[in-house]
């Protein structure tokens, strides 16, 4: 072979391994589109009553839940037991799987038996893992994976089209991702499915094996006619918080994800349901300050919109503003508003009129995050919220 033969062949081998290189890279590009998750701020206020979105920042971008993951496990604990197939009173198997959860659990251990309504109390007011796990797989004939794929399948067909969930309790995945659409979809969804079991979100605290156990939803504590729903914290996820509270008759839901703090997250939620409560629009600087991004690059929307009160487990159809999206094309069945176009908020949107208006604080003392035990686990900062 000549010289300009060797080159030749060099020229195609080059070639051939450019194109496996190429299409690695586009395997890899694909593998990353489907796992689009991160700490990023978002946000959704929405009209219990007629459905229209108040107030929306990046509100289809995916998210990883955390905690709020457990509203999807006690929307089917509830439904099981409404269809009877699970009672209050059960005692419910604890597997060590289900024990080995960690970090904010009842410190259940591998054998005993917990009841359906400490589980359902435990993930209400300390968030417990374990909790969570055991009704899932009593649910699921003892697989937590089987339960996954039942709250997955039930998100979509309650309209939660962003939706995956891989766990019972929101301890992290990366490929369990929601947005703040699709949780005030749920969130909406346990009111309106569940009116005579919803008053279990507002419980502060329980006892438990002798144990006097307090939440630290602090937010709900204070704010008047919030009563629910649940906080949620992963290093994935930051700290994420969806609330409904009821001023005049009114109720209102909001969700916040990815605040950099649960007093940051705290404080926004306050201010965006004072704003929606008074028909007035959030300072974009306060949101863009949450949401760690420069004004410019926060999209924000207000649109109008109804969601459909149909029938349980019913696709939710809503009609919203269009929003900045990264990669997500708009699900099928949303209606989207004419005339109300998305928008970047710049600091020249901000007036003084829209200076946020203080809460007055209810009474009562908040209740202490800690838990005695091994139902504390704060500080070890996984899904401590």
């Amino acid at each position: 072979m000549g010289f300009k033969g060797a080159i030749g062949v060099a020229r195609r081998v080059l070639g051939r391994l450019g194109a496996v290189v190429a299409a690695l890279g586009a395997v890899a590009v694909g593998l990353g589109a489907a796992h689009p998750a991160q700490a990023g701020y978002a946000s959704l206020v929405v009209d219990g009553g007629t459905g229209e979105v108040l107030n929306a920042v990046n509100p289809d971008e995916q998210n990883h839940p955390a905690s709020l993951t457990k509203m999807m496990t006690l929307y089917l604990t509830f439904e099981a037991i409404h269809q009877g197939r699970l009672h209050w009173e059960d005692e419910l198997p604890v597997s060590r799987n289900a024990a080995n959860k960690e970090p904010t659990k009842l410190g259940l251990e591998v054998g005993q038996t917990v009841s359906v309504k400490d589980c359902v109390l435990g993930m209400i007011v300390i968030s417990a893992n374990d909790g969570a796990t055991v009704v899932g797989e009593a649910l699921a004939g003892g697989s937590e994976q089987v339960f996954a794929r039942m709250m997955t399948d039930k998100a979509h067909q309650l309209g939660m089209t962003n939706t995956v969930f891989r766990n019972a309790s929101g301890l992290p995945d990366r490929e369990q991702v929601t947005t703040a659409r699709d949780m005030s979809r749920l969130a909406m969804a346990l009111h309106r499915d569940f009116p005579q079991d919803y008053h279990y979100f507002a419980t502060r605290e329980f006892d438990f094996e002798g144990r006097h156990l307090t939440g630290h939803n602090r937010l709900m504590y204070r704010y008047p006619g919030m009563d629910g729903m649940k906080t949620g914290f992963t290093n994935a996820s930051g700290s994420n918080l969806v609330s409904s509270a009821v001023h005049d008759g009114r109720r209102l839901f909001g969700v916040v994800f990815g605040g950099s703090s649960a007093k940051t997250r705290d404080k926004l939620m306050e201010t965006l349901l004072d704003n929606a409560f008074a028909n007035r629009d959030t300072d974009p600087k306060l949101v863009a300050l949450a949401a760690g991004r420069p004004l410019t690059r926060v999209a924000r929307a207000r649109g109008t919109g109804r969601v459909a009160h149909a029938g349980r487990a019913r696709t939710v159809h809503v009609a919203v503003a269009p929003v900045q999206r990264r990669g997500h094309a708009a699900a099928a069945h949303l209606r989207v508003a004419s005339g109300h176009a998305g928008r970047h908020v710049t600091a020249h949107a901000a007036s003084k009129g829209h200076a946020h208006a203080k809460a007055v604080k209810v009474a009562g003392k908040a209740a202490k995050g800690k838990v005695a035990g091994k139902a504390h686990g704060h500080h070890h900062k996984v899904a401590a919220d």
